[in-house]
């Protein structure tokens, strides 16, 4: 979004203009699983058009599941969810010194946290196990944990160290990165110049391609997911919705991602494949080189309305190189989408990349085109202050007092049974 000085700008105008950034801001956070909930429950999010009509009118129960309706209670312990028995027994809470909430989602926090013993510094996300039961996203939860443990050793992804629980909570010990949300920079610079957009594109494609490579389908794909670490790599991070066992012609249909983001076909609520990541590296490269998503709107049935049926409009700021990829990701029919044959391959190809090199890519040999510049782990200037300036809550670092675990504590910790892991000697060698 362009925004250019105006004198006639007055403060009422000004004011509106506030507002209006604010509400984009807050529509992006709020996922799609809210968002479908508020149009349940509210008139004003009506549209007539028939297409969005029919993607708005979710039946369960093939949607229940991702949309959080609660249909049916939590599941009992003979739906427990068995990964095998704890890999890191003796890893808990007190291990860590909790000094600053960094993040916040559906389930719980991601907190920064320093080790005890080691003095080194970690991002480790504390979920709620009742939140989790209550809402049915255990699989969501355990499936982020094994696509994790299948991220051995890619630059681009986040990595995890171990994860653990308690009776009522699960923890996940991750890679502590403090260059901020691609979101964040990208809110306070409006739009990246071409150059810069190719690097984070080129090396959010090949994380993408890396997970391609191991059947799983990202699904999720969007500026608050991507982060900058302290030389302005990107790490891509938050696989909840992670698809696994997608093989090269395979297909899935579970109805989920991010409104802005979400690919025709998914919309219109069809099989769909890999290609729908292509799709959103195309939204998320769009983003950066003009400020907005491709077919964004404030009214959200108009917005997927618009990407069901309005054709990509284009200005002519960019490279005819920026206009041929955007236009073969942005192509609204998967089978004729880039990368719908060949997969990563077609992307790294692509003309818009020949000034990439690619292995110097991957080995993290080409200087970021912006530097963070932090000053180290207590730096947090990238993150929101929202998260900062909040409390750490007290029972972040300690097991729950046994006289407190009720039968329901239970239940949840027996349905993470094998949610723990710990990384064998060999990962380090």
């Amino acid at each position: 979004m362009m925004l250019k000085s105006d004198p006639a700008l007055t403060y009422s105008r000004s004011r509106r203009l506030v507002a209006l950034l604010t509400a984009f801001m807050k529509q992006r956070k709020m996922g799609l699983n809210d968002l479908i909930q508020r149009f349940a429950t509210s008139s004003s999010y009506g549209c007539k058009h028939p297409e969005v009509q029919s993607i708005l009118n979710l039946s369960p129960p093939q949607e229940a599941e991702l949309m959080n309706t609660n249909l049916s209670p939590p599941p009992s312990p003979s739906q427990q969810i068995n990964l095998g028995p704890s890999s890191n027994p003796s890893a808990k809470p007190s291990d860590f010194h909790f000094l600053k909430v960094i993040g916040k989602g559906s389930f719980g926090k991601v907190l920064l946290a320093r080790h005890r013993t080691d003095d080194q510094f970690y991002a480790v996300k504390v979920l709620q196990k009742k939140a989790i039961l209550k809402k049915k996203e255990e699989k969501h939860i355990m499936s982020e944990r094994n696509v994790l443990l299948k991220n051995v050793k890619h630059p681009f992804l986040v990595g995890l160290h171990y994860s653990f629980q308690t009776a009522d909570k699960l923890y996940f010990v991750l890679d502590y990165i403090n260059g901020g949300e691609l979101f964040y920079h990208l809110q306070r610079e409006r739009c990246f110049l071409e150059p810069r957009a190719r690097f984070y594109a080129a090396e959010i494609a090949s994380a993408l391609g890396y997970l391609h490579s191991l059947n799983i389908v990202y699904r999720d794909l969007k500026p608050e997911n991507i982060l900058l670490d302290s030389q302005g790599h990107i790490i891509l991070t938050d696989f909840g919705l992670c698809k696994e066992n997608i093989e090269p012609n395979g297909t899935t249909s579970t109805f989920c991602g991010t409104p802005e983001y979400l690919a025709p076909e998914v919309l219109h609520k069809q099989p769909y494949d890999r290609t729908v990541d292509w799709w959103c590296l195309g939204a998320v490269l769009y983003e950066m080189l003009y400020g907005l998503p491709p077919f964004y709107s404030r009214n959200t049935a108009e917005m997927y309305d618009n990407i069901l049926n309005k054709p990509l409009q284009l200005k002519p700021n960019i490279s005819n190189a920026a206009r041929h990829l955007l236009e073969g990701l942005l192509q609204k029919d998967r089978t004729k989408r880039l990368g719908c044959s060949e997969d990563f391959v077609e992307i790294k190809n692509h003309i818009f990349f020949s000034p990439i090199n690619w292995d110097d890519l991957n080995a993290k040999k080409i200087t970021p085109p912006f530097n963070p510049n932090v000053t180290g782990p207590n730096d947090l200037r990238h993150f929101d202050p929202e998260f900062t300036e909040e409390p750490v809550p007290s029972s972040i670092g300690c097991s729950p007092d046994s006289a407190l675990v009720t039968a329901s504590i239970k239940e949840a910790a027996e349905a993470f049974v094998g949610f723990s892991y710990a990384p064998s000697m060999d990962s380090y060698l």
